[in-house]
């Protein structure tokens, strides 16, 4: 057996009847296709808590009886009641009426005494064996309640009166005069005092006193916000009216699908819970259960919480706090709310054939009659199940291209939802492995990649700060960091190196800055003037810094006195291939930019009478030519002049022109 369940708010809710997991079917088809139906997985799997707990079309009200050991519900078509004895887990009778019940309630301890509010303005008496008795009132019901000390049945009606049947006098008393022009929506009993409480169609809620048939207090101003997304709305009518049990809690459900929780000791609501569907709010129920042992957490206690339904949903958040707990939203809507005493299991008279069974365990534990269901819940949570969606893949329409499969739209294999796809999770995964053949391949060798990065990362070297992506940016950040005289400024750098938000940024490859880009260019102006100066500097041959600075120590040599020297030696054939490697290889700018301006300082900033003894030297040393030996060592060669006594020096010296 298993249950369908929905976990909202991670609070476990199992559906017993009235969801996909249960279904009702005829006894004559079950005997006509009983072999088919043994095939059947929902049929096999099927969980009946009561049986026949359904009506033909539909159920308009739910109650249980005081003793706890029936269940009657009304409903239609044709127009009917039903009562279900928990002991049988089944339908104990049902019983036609000639017209829709409105609402009924129950007069005794036990379904033998009842009354019916029907949609014809009649009110029907109904005991053991069937109807008692019929009558009318001047007016369309909306509401009922009993009155146990006085016996008194108060109807709420479509007027601005309440009126009242006494029971034991068989006959209409004095009505309560309300100032409700639009009618009074709801009637409630305070079970501690037997206050009494009139909702009606004007926003207000009066309360009376029984004693003294006066009103006793007024709420005409519900503090609710008088426009919705800007556009003004009607002043809000009381749907939904309840007391609890302790006498001063008193819950108030409005049109707007707004619920407020009072003291009555204060006329301003302590608490204010929206619905945020905008339905008319149709039932409120406090309720005191305590969670059932071995089923959520410690803290998630079912005692203290509030149930509030509207046609869409079923809400269930904490008293005290309003904080949400769980909730409930049935496929059909909802008319009617029923907890089974203090349980965690809930009855819905819903639109819809079958009625709907919710158990909570973090609520309260199962009634006595249906403890077997919290075998069921435990079996479930030791052996949980997929769910009908881990069957399934959800895909765009981009991807459905990718995957080549769109000739499959319109076929049963895809099922479109919202912006795209349901696709069978088998199928999905055989079109993408069709697709991407090497998608292991790349999946494999992605995390051989990264088990060598976590490995390097463990040995003894350098951490490298910056990122993997996007690096100059880092390194801006960092300099900004540092360098940063502003204390704020250099917080906010490191505080945005290091916050999580932004880490994709220094990680995904998707969002590397395209500095090449025309944006790029539109918002850093000066970035690519900064590039071609880079290249400028980089272009230029750094032996020309090498040579400048030779010529000034030294003096320079042309090509002539090149081949004097032996430029076809091995030690030029060096020196040559060395020059041409420093070519291709990538300059550092900030070198070769300091170097450059010092150049130009060098040439530049000096007096005429510097430059003209620079230019003396260089003719006094014309001729000379000094270089370096692939061994570490030094060359000099010069040209020797004739005449007089220097030129025998410098020839006995040319016979001995290298040293090393």
């Amino acid at each position: 057996m298993v249950l369908p369940v929905t976990t909202a708010n991670n609070v476990k809710v199992y559906t017993v009847s009235g969801g996909l997991g249960s279904r009702s079917i005829p006894d004559w088809l079950v005997r006509k296709k009983k072999k088919a139906l043994k095939k059947d997985f929902d049929y096999r799997t099927r969980v009946e808590l009561l049986q026949d707990f359904e009506f033909p079309e539909a159920s308009n009200k739910i109650k249980t009886t005081k003793d706890g050991n029936f269940a009657v519900a009304t409903g239609t078509y044709k127009p009917q009641m039903r009562v279900y004895e928990f002991a049988e887990v089944s339908m104990k009778f049902e019983r036609h009426t000639d017209a829709e019940t409105i609402n009924f309630e129950l007069l005794s301890d036990d379904w033998t005494k009842s009354v019916l509010l029907q949609n014809d303005r009649s009110i029907e008496l109904h005991s053991q064996g069937g109807i008692h008795y019929r009558t009318r009132v001047p007016k369309f019901g909306r509401d009922l309640a009993y009155h146990f000390p006085s016996c008194d049945l108060m109807v709420a009606t479509s007027g601005s009166e309440v009126y009242r049947l006494n029971l034991d006098q068989g006959r209409f008393l004095n009505s309560i005069q309300t100032d409700a022009s639009d009618g009074v929506n709801c009637v409630k009993i305070n079970p501690a005092h037997q206050l009494f409480g009139f909702g009606t169609n004007n926003g207000t809620v009066e309360l009376w006193d029984p004693r003294s048939k006066a009103r006793v207090g007024l709420l005409d101003h519900l503090p609710l916000p008088q426009s919705v997304g800007g556009v003004s709305r009607a002043p809000a009518e009381v749907t939904a009216l309840s007391f609890r049990n302790d006498g001063l809690s008193m819950g108030v459900g409005t049109n707007t699908g707004h619920t407020l929780l009072y003291d009555l000791r204060a006329s301003v609501p302590y608490l204010v819970k929206d619905h945020q569907y905008g339905f008319a709010i149709k039932n409120i129920h406090f309720h005191d259960g305590v969670a059932a042992s071995g089923h959520g957490d410690a803290g998630d206690s079912g005692s203290d919480k509030v149930i509030v339904a509207d046609q869409k949903i079923v809400k269930i958040w904490d008293r005290n706090s309003g904080k949400h707990f769980t909730s409930i939203e049935p496929e059909t809507d909802i008319n009617d709310v029923c907890m089974v005493g203090d349980s965690g299991l809930l009855f819905t008279a819903q639109e819809g054939i079958q009625m709907g069974a919710y158990y909570i365990p973090q609520l309260g534990p199962a009634p006595v009659w249906a403890s077997f269901l919290e075998n069921m819940t435990e079996e479930m949570e030791e052996n949980p199940t997929r769910d009908v969606y881990d069957e399934y893949k959800f895909v765009t329409r981009q991807e459905l291209s990718a995957l080549g499969l769109e000739h499959l739209m319109g076929t049963n294999v895809l099922k479109a939802y919202m912006h795209g796809f349901f696709v069978d999770l088998r199928l999905y995964e055989k079109a993408k492995l069709i697709a991407n053949p090497f998608a292991y391949d790349d999946y494999k060798e992605r995390k051989v990649r990264e088990k060598m990065d976590k490995e390097r990362a463990s040995r003894i070297r350098a951490n490298n700060k910056l990122p993997a992506v996007n690096k100059e940016l880092a390194k801006k950040l960092l300099d900004d960091t540092s360098n940063s005289k502003k204390k704020k400024s250099a917080d906010s750098s490191a505080a945005l190196l290091g916050d999580d938000r932004f880490k994709d940024m220094f990680a995904d490859p998707e969002f590397q800055v395209d500095m090449e880009s025309k944006e790029y260019e539109l918002l850093h102006p000066g970035a690519q003037k900064q590039r071609t100066m880079d290249a400028f500097v980089g272009n230029s041959d750094e032996d020309e810094d090498d040579e400048d600075m030779a010529a000034e120590d030294m003096g320079d040599s042309d090509d002539s006195d090149r081949s004097v020297a032996g430029g076809d030696s091995d030690d030029d054939m060096i020196g040559q291939l060395r020059k041409e490697q420093r070519i291709t290889e990538k300059p550092k700018p900030l070198t070769t930019i300091r170097s450059t301006e010092r150049k130009f300082k060098s040439s530049d900033n000096k007096s005429f009478g510097s430059r003209l003894q620079s230019s003396k030297a260089k003719k006094q040393n014309e001729g000379h030519r000094v270089s370096r030996t692939s061994m570490g060592g030094m060359e000099m060669s010069f040209k020797p002049k004739s005449g007089g006594r220097g030129g025998k020096s410098k020839s006995a010296g040319g016979n001995r022109r290298s040293r090393s």
